[in-house]
């Protein structure tokens, strides 16, 4: 197994400084109607937490080609704030076992302390699958005990979601619906679509909503920001990327390079008020991100400092 690298102070430093840079070649701010009355899901993230506004950090899987606590110290040194972890990630360097709503509370101890090591916060474990209601039950107490505010997962169903929002409701945890893409042939699979999406949260409890992956809009042939819009104050969580076609095989890379209008993507979210987190989701260059990583950290920093 590669071992993890530290990067020096001096790079640490470097990283953002450049990103702040390459986000001033590539992105145009764009203004938004800050007297908005959106009202946005609210995961009460503090501010400490929050670049430029927006709690930012990544999807663990992310790192997915090493351990959660790899994960930690990578998006640590990308300079994210916090992080959403995923079922099933390997553990630790030495340790095999997958952390998921099985794992004991020794194990969930270590990933808070990692944490607190790093001065991160967890707030969010997805996508998990929540297929019956006792198996739901299990994953929103297990989320309880990481302390998260909000478990993503893919219902596609009424029926699925009317047990989900009793578990919401009793839990006080949301749940944000993540959209994978569009499928080619015939598929009962529909929350690639936003319209789907918002019918099966709209009437139902403020905390159920969207988790917007915003590359595999494009790969449904979906404009992000236009979907943002029509999940107006229903969008919990985001998985943040740029990709560089607006086509199935679309392949991300580093914010303001390619076609997700990243930028407006991030004047929308100011308009609705989001106060939900940004999970940067980098599904490239897998064993060496962390500064592609810290680029789209720096490119949602200067943004949020150029639209001020």
């Amino acid at each position: 197994m590669r071992r993890y690298q530290k990067l020096s102070l001096a790079k640490l430093i470097a990283i953002p400084l450049l990103a702040f840079v390459f986000f001033s070649d590539f992105a145009i701010a764009q203004n938004y109607d800050s007297s908005s009355e959106i009202s946005s899901p609210n995961l009460n993230i503090s501010d400490e937490y929050k670049i430029g506004g927006f709690a930012v950090g990544t999807q663990a899987y992310t790192f997915n080609r090493f351990s959660v606590m790899e994960a930690i110290e990578k998006t640590a040194a990308a300079g994210g704030r916090v992080i959403e972890l995923y079922p099933g990630h390997r553990f630790s360097p030495e340790d095999e076992r997958p952390f998921n709503h099985e794992s004991s509370d020794e194990m969930i101890q270590e990933v808070l302390a990692k944490l607190n090591e790093h001065n991160m916060k967890v707030v969010n474990f997805g996508v998990v699958a929540l297929p019956d209601a006792e198996t739901a039950r299990s994953v929103f107490e297990f989320a309880q005990r990481l302390g998260v505010p909000a478990i993503t997962s893919n219902p596609n169903t009424h029926e699925e979601m009317d047990f989900i929002e009793v578990l919401v409701k009793e839990f006080d945890i949301a749940m944000a619906i993540h959209n994978h893409p569009k499928p080619e042939g015939e598929s009962d699979y529909r929350i690639w679509d936003p319209e789907h999406v918002l019918n099966l949260v709209k009437d139902r409890d403020h905390r159920l909503g969207s988790c917007a992956d915003t590359g595999h809009w494009i790969r449904s042939g979906i404009n992000p920001v236009d979907a943002l819009k029509v999940l107006e104050g229903r969008v919990i969580s985001l998985h943040l990327k740029d990709v560089d076609v607006f086509q199935r095989d679309a392949v991300d890379v580093i914010f303001g390079t390619g076609v997700g209008d990243v930028s407006g993507v991030l004047s929308e979210l100011k308009r609705q008020n989001f106060a939900g987190h940004i999970s940067i989701e980098y599904e490239s260059n897998w064993y060496e991100s962390v500064p592609e990583v810290a680029q789209n950290v720096g490119f949602i920093r200067g943004w949020a400092e150029q639209s001020k």
